[in-house]
């Protein structure tokens, strides 16, 4: 699991827990291979519940407290249709498949759950992210739609549900959900800035810049300032203004692992050299970064093009690989790699790396034979903004 995907699994669990009692997982799952269908939810909802089945119910939240989803879900299946808070054994199930990205497996409990009275706000968020996850983009912003009907003051429901399409790059659909919410909480500088980073990946940046600046305007001296002002400023191209802007936040302490990152890819862009001040401090930067969010792509790929500047070739690997295995679909990592490879005289490995940025360029190049010409995603860090309880 990505960690944007961790961390929107553990909102949408908090959202719910008034009526869940229970956390979220706090850490990347494997996949599992249980599954659970509508009739054996209605057949098993038809049983007495049972002390057995109560202590699989809490075992089962016990593991997501832990962040061990694959783990969990066999314990809320044994619980489904024995306990008295069905809802919450279902509700958690289907939370644990998003999660683990087994989203055909989360909507037929979600759907179930529906039929049997629950339509609530907590199941159409989560339904609607399982829809986005099988690219079901119509009936997600169906789903959608009927939670902001039940909370639309709720700046969490929109952040969640954009987030997912940011992840599988539905960006139409995410603006759409981000006009909305923006249509009902027109201060909110966290939706602003998210919709800053989606017309940035739309070939808006005009849109994407005036987002930043309201943004920046509605929160500031604050993460969210030091944020958009320095996204703006990579959007812009202009490293120089980004370096300036998030090292003043990280002197003031609004250092949260976006902003080092902002700092660190700035730094890189603006042509810093080993030796200088300025590359010891963007090294700093995204070390820091890393410790506080390891599963974040940008600031791995940043550090370990670092470690490549520097000579630190086996470091430069780790960290391009950790980032590789992040985010398959940044380009930019395999030709790193591929350097590094063949510095280390992995001549195989450098051409795996080439065959496997040759693919990724023909994917490209196909794609935009149907986008606009001027295409253009800029040099936007595609970070979040820090998760609030």
């Amino acid at each position: 699991m990505s960690s944007r995907r961790f961390w929107r699994v553990l909102r949408c669990a908090l959202a719910a827990a008034a009526a869940l009692a229970m956390v979220c997982p706090r850490e990347t799952i494997a996949k599992t291979h249980f599954v659970s269908s509508a009739a054996e939810i209605q057949a098993r909802g038809r049983a007495r519940p049972s002390s057995d089945a109560e202590s699989e119910l809490q075992t089962g939240i016990g593991l997501t407290q832990e962040g061990r989803f694959s783990e969990a879900i066999p314990h809320f299946l044994a619980a489904q249709g024995r306990v008295s808070d069905e809802y919450a054994a279902n509700f958690n199930l289907a939370l644990c498949y998003v999660g683990t990205e087994q989203f055909a497996r989360a909507i037929r409990v979600l759907v179930t759950l529906k039929a049997g009275g629950h339509d609530t706000a907590a199941v159409d968020n989560l339904l609607a992210q399982a829809y986005v996850g099988t690219g079901q983009d119509k009936e997600a912003f169906s789903a959608f739609q009927r939670a902001v009907k039940q909370t639309p003051q709720d700046e969490k429901l929109y952040m969640l549900i954009a987030e997912q399409c940011m992840d599988r790059q539905s960006y139409g659909l995410g603006l759409d959900v981000l006009n909305m919410g923006l249509q009902h909480l027109p201060n909110s500088s966290r939706l602003h800035y998210e919709r800053g980073l989606f017309f940035s990946f739309e070939n808006a940046p005009d849109q994407a810049t005036a987002d930043f600046d309201i943004a920046s305007k509605l929160s500031p001296a604050s993460d969210i300032f030091y944020m958009a002002a320095g996204q703006k400023a990579l959007l812009e191209g202009n490293m120089p203004a980004a370096i300036r802007i998030t090292r003043e936040g990280i002197e003031k302490g609004h250092d949260n692992y976006i902003v080092l990152t902002i700092f660190g890819k700035a730094a890189i862009q603006s042509g810093v050299h080993p030796g200088q001040p300025e590359f010891a401090e963007a090294q700093t930067a995204l070390e820091k970064s890393i410790a506080e969010r390891p599963n974040y792509a940008v600031s791995q790929a940043a550090l370990g093009e670092l470690c490549l500047m520097s000579g630190r070739v086996d470091d430069a690997i780790l960290h391009l690989e950790a980032a590789r295995k992040l985010a398959p679909g940044d380009a930019s990592v395999y030709s790193h790699l591929a350097v590094a490879y063949r510095r280390k005289g992995d001549a195989e490995g450098a051409k795996r790396m080439l065959a496997a940025l040759a693919q990724l360029n023909q994917q490209e190049a196909a794609k935009y034979k149907s986008d606009s010409p001027d295409h253009k995603a800029g040099y936007i860090s595609s970070g979040r903004p820090p998760r609030q309880p």
